[in-house]
C-alpha cells in the first residue's frame, strides 16, 4: 500500500518533531551534556517514532476498511496489517 498524504499527515508531523528531538540529543552527546537529560529526550524520540508508526497502521486499517465497505478489494489484507502492527510492538 502506498503512503498517501491523508494517511500520513499526523505521523509525518510526529516524525518531524522526533527528528528535531534527535538532533538535540546528538548535540547534547557531542557537547558532553548531562546523560539524564539526553536519555530523557531519547526516550521521547523513541515514543514519537513508535506513535508515528501506529498512526500509519491505524490509517491503513481505516483506509482498507473503507475500501471493503465500498465493495472494493483493499490493498492489504487484515493479516498483512496485523503483521506490520506487531512488528512495531
Amino acid at each position: 500500500m502506498n503512503l498517501r498524504p491523508e494517511m500520513t499527515g499526523e505521523a509525518l508531523t510526529r516524525l518531524k518533531r522526533a527528528r528535531g528531538q534527535l538532533n538535540a540529543v546528538i548535540e547534547m552527546m557531542e557537547n558532553g551534556e548531562d546523560c539524564r537529560a539526553a536519555l530523557t529526550q531519547l526516550a521521547a524520540v523513541s515514543k514519537a517514532i513508535d506513535r508515528a508508526g501506529f498512526k500509519i497502521i491505524a490509517s491503513g486499517m481505516r483506509y482498507c476498511d473503507a475500501a471493503r465497505q465500498a465493495g472494493e478489494e483493499p490493498e492489504m489484507t487484515e493479516e498483512e496489517l496485523e503483521k506490520l502492527f506487531l512488528s512495531l510492538a
